[in-house]
């Protein structure tokens, strides 16, 4: 049976809506790798934005949010990297889709001289807004930690590993 030109048309579609939220979330993770945190906002709706980061307070606003990712993360000796792989994203709609994502991601503090490396699993809803997708909401859940300290000699000493300690 041939498939219509209809049918075509929404295939394509999907694919360019899922590599628009891939291209979304690439460019979050690198801004925030670069410091970068006006890209960073731009990301993010710009009304109604949830963002729930495991070991971070809640954010109900972009703004909020990004002046505290200014205050922790842009300063001279923080360093990080964030990769995320495994990415499966669902068109749950015409201007909605969800997205779940690991990710592998190091910060090197100069000042304390610590490494610590974290995996873990985003759980994203994205929305379209004037055109464009935007990340509407952003969970996160961290699965397994290792925190190094780099001695004088340039070596690193586990200080921590396994599950992140819950707090009290």
């Amino acid at each position: 049976m041939p498939i219509s030109l209809e049918e075509i048309a929404a295939r394509l579609a999907a694919l360019e809506d899922k590599e628009a939220i891939r291209a979304l979330k690439a460019r979050y993770l690198r801004a925030c790798d670069l410091k970068e945190p006006e890209v960073v906002r731009d990301c993010f709706l710009p009304t109604g934005a949830r963002i729930a980061y495991e070991g971070f307070p809640e954010f109900a606003d972009r703004d909020a949010f990004v002046e505290v990712f200014s205050q922790m993360a842009c300063q001279p000796g923080v360093h990080d990297i964030h990769h995320a792989t495994n990415w499966e994203i669902d068109l749950v709609g015409p201007d909605e889709a969800r997205g779940l994502w690991s990710l592998n991601f190091r910060t090197i503090l100069m000042s304390a001289q610590r490494v610590t490396r974290l995996a873990v699993e985003y759980e994203d809803v994205y929305r379209r807004h004037q055109g464009r997708w935007f990340i509407a909401e952003t969970v996160s859940r961290v699965t397994s930690m290792i925190t190094e300290e780099i001695g004088k000699d340039g070596a690193l000493r586990v200080i921590a590993c396994g599950e992140v300690p819950v707090a009290a």
